[in-house]
């Protein structure tokens, strides 16, 4: 399977993610008509046409091997973080010098001058654009029919050097047509690792940190339509993230370089408890020296996206409310269920008009799809009794087209043994405000990967009030592990847009979220392996002692008790993070 017969990018193709050593049969009909990206040593990816498989179900293929959708998590920061002090402080003003932060997102304006050296050169190592067609004409990797990106069978890479041809160019463009149309990925370049403006007041968290960017390519069709999400919604799917993470560990590993990976996306579907592939594979590079990944908390907390329940001792079920919005009634949306692995849950619903379904049989992992009389609503459930990933129950739940209105899902016991289960709507923006649930839970709200337990994971708080952020994904994992790790500023924080600029003058825009919070973090550990690996004063730092470092120099409210859910351990402050350092020197 070297020789790609395929173009993988295409909305004609299936993407699944292949667990090594999990018995699971390869997808589609025959090898020839296969392909496969190797993104680490527990996963690869296999591509193959939609019409060599059956439908996606969670009948045909295992919940871990679809690939998840993933959103972007966004709706004075600076001195607030202790980033300039320690940019005023002689002996730490290293500004991430000798460090890469990789960010996958929307792409960057690469002419933006706050990616450039003082000499005009770029500050952009490298750029793996998803979304444009494969050019095969650059970068070969000697393997018949894989260029680009590490050996990625898709999208196109610019390097260094073409970007600064680009720079010198009259229409950049032309040479590097790589952009950024959404603004959400230059804009947490800029607070993560953005160059000084001293007549603008403004400076990125790492300012001469050099950068690594992917910008992913927009979900597929089939798993938009898998998803119940919308054509027009951001969505990314999970394993262009995976190769994204390998293209930048690549990247890092040929430039020998430490590495700080940004991520602000997120998704709410999962066992929230670190096991998705994604999960996984985070945790994997967690073991290297000189790496660390930043990942925001998410923006769920107070969306009605969460709900936390248990069938009492003696009662049959109970009934969780959703109210279903226009938006939709037009499409759909799914909904998931996940308890411990020694109850046994099964449910049924009531619609708006009610009409009631009774409780729905488990039957192995065969699929029941209903109808109404009233409603034109299809709904289909499917029993995972163990899902292979986290090791627990999943009832995973289609409604399409479904009437706007309450519907009621009546939750079944049969096994019991703590009686309690969690429930999750995907996450804001990939559905509407309008379709919540009527008793939600503001707990346990973290975006997965926020979940995984060594990446450090980051809530969002107003520096200008010290109030959290009022939509911060708030902790504890279903496993009880504290996250957030700790929350840094992301409420209209000021930082670079797309729109144009001249000379003198170059546009900014604020943005709210944890994604923002998370890219002061990124740059602030930037600093922080610039700091013990570049100039020696720690030459192996880990992601374990590098989170230690910022929750040791964390700012705590003494009204407080911490860790908590909500700040966990406290607000970012990486000068104090550098005081302390001289206690364990």
């Amino acid at each position: 399977m070297a020789d790609c017969p395929i173009n993988s990018a295409s909305e004609t193709i299936a993407d699944f993610i292949y667990r090594y050593g999990s018995r699971q049969q390869l997808p589609g009909n025959s090898e020839d008509t296969l392909c496969m990206d190797f993104v680490s040593t527990d996963f690869s990816i296999i591509y193959t046409p939609l019409d060599a498989v059956e439908p996606i179900s969670l009948r045909e293929f295992t919940y871990y091997s679809i690939p998840g959708l993933y959103t972007l998590l966004d709706s004075s920061s600076m001195d607030a973080s202790g980033i300039l002090a320690t940019h005023a402080s002689p002996a730490l003003s290293n500004q991430g010098r000798g460090v890469i932060i990789g960010i996958i997102d929307t792409g960057i304006d690469y002419t933006n001058p706050l990616f450039r050296n003082q000499d005009g050169t770029t500050r952009i190592i490298s750029i793996w654009d998803q979304s444009l067609p494969e050019d095969k004409s650059i970068l070969p990797t000697g393997v018949p029919n894989r260029y680009n990106a590490s050996g990625a069978t898709y999208g196109t890479e610019y390097t260094r050097e073409q970007i600064n041809e680009a720079l010198e160019s009259d229409n950049p463009l032309t040479v590097v047509p790589s952009t950024d149309t959404n603004g959400h990925g230059t804009f947490l370049a800029g607070i993560a690792a953005g160059g000084i403006l001293p007549n603008q007041d403004f400076t990125g968290a790492a300012p001469e940190c050099e950068l690594v960017i992917v910008k992913l390519k927009p979900a597929k069709q089939y798993l938009r339509d898998f998803y119940l999400v919308s054509s027009d919604a951001d969505a990314y799917q999970e394993n262009d993230i995976m190769m994204g993470i390998k293209y930048l560990r690549v990247e890092a590993y040929s430039q020998r370089k430490p590495l700080v990976i940004l991520l602000g996306i997120g998704s709410n579907l999962g066992s929230h408890e670190g096991t998705s592939p994604l999960n996984v594979m985070l945790q994997d590079i967690s073991r290297n020296l000189g790496m660390a990944t930043v990942i925001a908390a998410g923006n769920e907390t107070g969306r009605g996206h969460h709900y936390m329940g248990s069938v009492p001792i003696g009662e049959e079920s109970v009934e969780v409310e959703i109210r279903v919005g226009n938006a939709e009634s037009q499409r759909g949306f799914v909904v998931e269920l996940w308890a411990a692995a020694a109850d046994t849950y099964s449910v049924g619903f009531v619609s708006p008009s009610g009409e009631s379904i009774g409780r729905i049989p488990i039957i192995g992992r065969n699929e029941t799809s209903i109808g109404f009389l009233l409603e034109p609503t299809v709904i289909t459930v499917n029993y995972q009794l163990i899902e292979t990933g986290a090791g627990k129950q999943l009832v995973f739940i289609r409604f399409n087209a479904p009437a706007n209105g309450i519907w009621r899902i009546r939750v079944y016991n049969t096994q019991y043994l703590t009686g309690q289960f969690n429930m999750w709507l995907p996450a804001h923006n990939l559905i509407s405000d309008e379709t919540v649930f009527l008793a939600p839970s503001p707990y346990t709200t973290i975006t997965l990967p926020g979940d995984s337990p060594s990446p450090i994971t980051v809530g969002a708080y107003n520096h200008l009030n010290n109030s959290i952020y009022i939509h911060s994904g708030r902790g504890y994992t279903i496993g009880g592990l504290i996250k957030p790790d700790l929350a840094a500023p992301g409420v209209n924080v000021s930082g670079p847009s797309i729109g144009r600029r001249n000379q003198d003058f170059i546009p900014m825009t604020t943005r709210t979220g944890t994604s923002v919070a998370a890219a002061h973090v990124a740059g602030a550990v930037a600093n922080l392996l610039s700091w013990g690996i570049i100039e020696g004063h720690n030459t192996a730092m880990s992601e374990a002692a590098i989170k230690a470092f910022l929750i040791r120099g964390a700012k705590r409210n003494p009204a407080l008790s911490y860790p908590n859910r909500e700040w966990g351990y406290g607000a970012l402050d990486i000068y104090e993070t550098f005081l302390r350092l001289r206690e364990i020197r």
